[in-house]
């Protein structure tokens, strides 16, 4: 972040499987379960981190496009996220350097596993079965909604 870029772009994508569940990550240096993703690089496009940031972060490849359900703003980090709703093409989840932990959440189950904040990107992508759906557009502190 500079001042003349304040903000920072982020995507995420819950894969859903074919019982409609998420695969919910955790990773090496947090605690809490949310989608894979990551920042978005200056010089990549949003498709393309979306595919990598999944791939590196659970060994599983992602059908292109994935669908856009919502934008999420850390009004503290000033972190702009960008999340999809996914399905996998390819590989078998998997921890690895930046992944301690990878498990098949449903809907039910999201928000007992998930801060607020990541939990919402997460329901909001299960319930966003078609790309009719609008993406939601919400903003939290990190953790809660507000």
């Amino acid at each position: 972040m500079t001042p003349d870029r304040p903000h920072r772009v982020s995507v995420a994508g819950v894969i859903v499987d074919e019982r409609g569940r998420a695969l919910l990550i955790k990773r090496r240096d947090g605690s809490t379960w949310e989608p894979p993703g990551g920042a978005l690089d200056p010089d990549a496009t949003v498709p393309d981190a979306l595919q990598r940031e999944i791939l590196d972060e659970t060994g599983v490849k992602i059908a292109l496009p994935a669908v856009l359900t919502g934008v999420y703003k850390d009004m503290n980090d000033l972190t702009v996220s960008l999340v999809f709703r996914c399905a996998a093409l390819d590989g078998t989840p998997a921890t690895g350097p930046r992944t301690r932990a990878w498990r098949w959440a449903t809907r039910a189950e999201v928000p007992d596993l998930a801060d607020e904040a990541y939990a919402v990107r997460i329901l909001d992508a299960l319930d966003a079965l078609d790309a009719t759906t609008p993406p939601a557009v919400r903003a939290h502190d990190g953790v809660t909604l507000v």
